[in-house]
């Protein structure tokens, strides 16, 4: 990596939700960021945890036992294997790490394509 990475200006150039941009990559992971708003579906990962630090609004992470939510700066790991259900009331920007090539519906016939920002 030659230049640093303004995740505001890489934020600012689309509009659509829901649908990861891939901004680095770090250990044969992507490091993404995304725009959400509204609910996302419930799924899981079996093979990874997923990771959520949110720059910008307040994200739900629902669990099928309680919500856990978070506020700019704020993080959580959803372990391998649990069922979540990300829901964003207003519109929120994220940080993403993932295994290259996660689905992130946990389902590669119904994830989002990976996209580059």
């Amino acid at each position: 990596m030659s230049d640093a990475i303004d995740l505001s200006e890489k934020l600012s150039k689309f509009s659509d939700h829901w649908s990861p941009r891939t901004v680095a990559q770090f250990n044969d992971c992507d490091v993404m960021v995304v725009k959400v708003q509204g609910e996302f579906v419930w799924h899981k990962h079996d093979d990874t945890d997923d990771f959520f630090l949110v720059l910008n609004g307040v994200l739900d992470i629902q669990l099928r036992d309680r919500t856990v939510t978070l506020s700019p700066g704020q993080m959580y790991i959803v372990p391998k294997g649990v069922e979540h259900r990300p829901v964003a009331k207003d519109e929120v920007h994220l940080l993403l790490i993932e295994p290259t090539g996660t689905p992130n519906t946990g389902d590669p016939a119904t994830a989002a394509p990976r996209k580059t920002a």
